[in-house]
């Protein structure tokens, strides 16, 4: 059933969602690919602003498939799948501070586990920060391990099977 004042549809590879955030504005919402490139000014600003830029940057990025949210054409969210045969993990997802807490991030991470499931991805995991637990759990994904520590953040390693092996 299609809410009252949104409006989504796909087209091609990426959805669009069309709803009022407030009185009088309508804002137009686009999930596509993005190239890596694209993806390092939110990583650096959102993940790690006190490292240098290039920081963010993942070993494997030329490989990996990127994904980007726009909000009227101002990308506000991204995010990394980096597959090896039938896993994928997910790393460097950033939404910039304005725009957390509106559900971009959860249509995001549906979005990806969505394309996860149509190409046969059996697990699909990332290492998540201590403080987004409950974000990732939301999807079904569960901590797997011990606590462990990059650059000093406290993370778990999350996951979840999405089709049978």
């Amino acid at each position: 059933m299609i809410e009252p004042h949104r409006l989504s549809f796909t087209y091609n590879w990426f959805i669009i969602t069309v709803y009022p955030i407030t009185k009088g504005k309508v804002n137009i919402v686009k999930i596509s690919n993005i190239q890596w490139e694209d993806t390092i000014n939110i990583r650096h600003k959102v993940l790690w602003p006190d490292k240098a830029p290039m920081f963010c940057k993942v070993e494997g990025d030329e490989q990996a498939e990127h994904y980007g949210v726009f909000i009227n054409g101002s990308l506000v969210s991204v995010a990394s799948v980096y597959r090896q045969d039938n896993s994928a993990r997910l790393r460097k997802f950033a939404t910039l501070e304005n725009h957390q807490g509106q559900g971009v991030g959860s249509r995001l991470l549906q979005h990806m586990l969505n394309e996860a499931k149509k190409n046969h991805v059996n697990y699909f995991w990332c290492d998540a920060r201590k403080t987004a637990i409950n974000f990732y759990q939301k999807f079904g994904m569960q901590p797997e391990g011990d606590e462990f520590y990059k650059s000093g953040l406290p993370y778990y390693k999350m996951g979840i099977k999405l089709c049978p092996e």
